[in-house]
């Protein structure tokens, strides 16, 4: 399987192609070979998008692995895809991760959805103190698997041949944890002193992005944070939703490294 760079790897030859995943692609798939895009995924593409014979699509894996061709015929089982070629998406640098407090009602996955189309590689729901949405031991897996979800869905319609991770929910001392480890980490405040602007942030390793709850984050927890490491920064003038914050802070790190 040949390798495409990080820079090229929205374009390697099918702009505008939509994207398909599959939980594995076929062992020892390769140039000149077929695969089949069945299940839901085959049935999105054969009712919703109506996709015929001819056109050009990407088939992934959600781990980087992807292979584009064209449609050789689609029906009832799905699209059978004749491939052109097979190649890996290496993860792009550095890494973003982000800290997201549990929003209300369905502002999580919108917060997912959001920051899965700037760029984030992972994302840790975090059980802030001021987290009017509180995950019950009955529903963690629910809520879990909604952000999962919603970090697939929105990788194909931004096209993204790797999934985001989402984890498992985070205690504040397990956030700290996470923190200490990372190359740069930065929590926004509103009443930080240091803008965006002037953080220094680094090409490459991995940067955490902390985003409190609607009510805000303690000062002990901005404390628990600047203990482990992080940094506190604003963004602008404006206070941005929970669910917007972290979208908007992967902006301004990707234009300052990955988009450079």
């Amino acid at each position: 399987m040949s390798e495409v760079p990080a820079a090229d790897a929205a374009v390697p030859g099918l702009d505008g192609a939509p994207l398909f995943l599959l939980d594995e692609l076929p062992e020892g798939l390769a140039e000149g070979g077929e695969l089949m895009v069945d299940g839901a995924e085959g049935r999105h593409a054969v009712d919703v998008l109506r996709l015929e014979a001819g056109e050009l699509v990407r088939v992934g894996n959600g781990r980087g692995a992807v292979a584009e061709g064209e449609v050789a015929s689609s029906g009832s089982a799905g699209l059978r895809v004749a491939v052109r070629a097979v190649f890996d998406v290496p993860a792009p640098e550095p890494e973003f991760v982000l800290v997201q407090a549990l929003p209300k009602g369905d502002h999580g996955p919108l917060a997912v959805d959001l920051a899965t189309e700037l760029g984030v590689d992972r994302i840790v729901p975090w059980t802030a103190a001021r987290c009017v949405t509180r995950w019950r031991e009955d529903r963690i897996a629910k809520g879990v698997a909604k952000w999962r979800a919603a970090a697939r869905a929105a990788s194909k319609q931004s096209r993204r041949p790797r999934v985001p991770e989402v984890t498992e929910p985070m205690s504040t001392r397990e956030v700290c944890g996470l923190l200490g480890e990372a190359d740069a980490a930065i929590v926004l405040h509103e009443q930080a002193r240091l803008p965006m602007a002037g953080l220094t942030v680094p090409e490459q390793g991995t940067v955490v992005v902390v985003v409190g709850p609607e009510g805000g984050i303690t000062d002990g927890e901005v404390v628990a944070f600047r203990a482990a490491g992080a940094e506190p920064v604003r963004l602008g003038a404006e206070v941005l939703r929970t669910s917007t914050a972290g979208a908007a802070a992967l902006a301004a790190l990707s234009a300052r490294t990955r988009w450079s």
